[in-house]
């Protein structure tokens, strides 16, 4: 379903936890880390494309999460051309999105990232809020970087790390690896969800491959 400019209607998902702590989801297979995002279908409204895809990604219900904002437009992104498939071109131009910032009311061990048969994700971990754009591939950083600025108003003023973290200036790289760590390395000793992992330290980041869009 694409809008007269050829752009599809999307919603993207900032989930925090109660530390303001954000979700951030390695794509299966790839070395690339993103907020859950996906297709709005005919008939649906971006509210209940969000609670779809909520689901269908992360394998949260809607009583697991309360919304706390929304963005007021779309944010778009255009796709490059040697990502969309050639029956496509010509018509496919990019996403239109809707992006939800909510927050996480229940125990993280309800995350499932192995929630239908198609999973979107491999891998996961909390990330302070100004996530590195640098992890994201490169066509979507301008969507996350207006998504999260027009968002981050609805943060506690006194969240100290609410700071911007531009091309990765302060975040290091760990060449190789894909933030998997075992039930070892987990200080709280926390009993992991089905597909995910857990990295004791959220900074550390891999580089980003080029994973085709959603």
């Amino acid at each position: 379903m694409l809008d007269r400019e050829g752009f599809r209607p999307n919603v993207g998902i900032i989930l925090l936890n109660q530390r303001n702590q954000v979700f951030w989801g390695k794509r299966i297979r790839s070395h690339s880390w993103q907020f859950p995002q996906g297709g709005i279908d005919r008939g649906e409204t971006p509210e209940q494309a969000m609670y779809r895809e909520l689901h269908e990604e992360v394998g949260l219900m809607p009583e697991h999460v309360s919304i706390v904002a929304r963005t007021r437009d779309w944010l778009r992104y255009e796709v490059p051309d040697r990502f969309i498939r050639r029956d496509a071109r010509g018509h496919y131009k990019g996403q239109k999105q809707i992006w939800y910032l909510l927050r996480l009311v229940a125990h993280d061990w309800n995350l499932n990232l192995r929630a239908t048969s198609h999973p979107e994700f491999d891998a996961w971990r909390w990330h302070d809020y100004w996530v590195p754009l640098d992890v994201v591939v490169e066509f979507k950083r301008g969507v996350y970087e207006m998504a999260l600025t027009e968002l981050a108003r609805y943060l506690p003023k006194n969240d100290h790390r609410n700071r911007y973290l531009r091309g990765g200036a302060r975040h290091r790289h760990d060449e190789g690896a894909d933030a998997h760590s075992t039930h070892t390395d987990n200080p709280r000793g926390l009993e992991l969800p089905p597909g995910a992992s857990f990295d004791p330290d959220p900074q550390r980041s891999t580089h980003a491959a080029q994973p085709q869009p959603k």
